[in-house]
C-alpha cells in the first residue's frame, strides 16, 4: 500500500528512493527521528546513501529508481521521509534546503 501512494503522488516523475533502516536497524519510537537526521545530513552533504542488503526487490518496487549505490552530487534541494509504522502509524516529513 505504502508504494502506491509513493507511485501516486509521483507518477512518472519518481524520485531516487533509499532505505536507511537497513544501515541502521529499527529504533523503535526514534525510527522517525533518526531518518529525519540522516535525511538533513544526506541533503547538507549533497549525497543519497545506498539501501543496503538488497537481494530481491519486492514487485510493487518494479521501474522504481531504489538507490543501490551511494550518490554523490545529488542535486538534492528536497528531501521527503517517509515513516511507516506498525499498526498503520504514518508520517511524512519534507525538508527543503533554506537559501538566504
Amino acid at each position: 500500500p505504502e508504494m502506491r501512494a509513493v507511485r501516486e503522488t509521483f507518477g512518472d516523475d519518481m524520485p531516487p528512493i533509499a532505505s536507511t533502516k537497513s544501515l541502521t536497524g529499527h529504533a523503535q519510537g526514534a525510527a522517525g527521528v533518526n531518518e529525519a537526521i540522516y535525511s538533513l545530513i544526506m541533503m547538507e552533504g549533497d549525497f543519497i546513501a545506498a539501501s543496503a542488503n538488497i537481494e530481491n526487490l519486492d514487485p510493487a518496487f518494479e521501474g522504481v529508481p531504489v538507490v543501490r549505490e551511494r550518490i554523490d552530487d545529488a542535486g538534492l534541494v528536497s528531501v521527503m521521509s517517509n515513516s511507516f509504522g506498525f499498526g498503520g502509524t504514518n508520517a511524512t516529513l519534507i525538508f527543503d534546503r533554506f537559501e538566504e
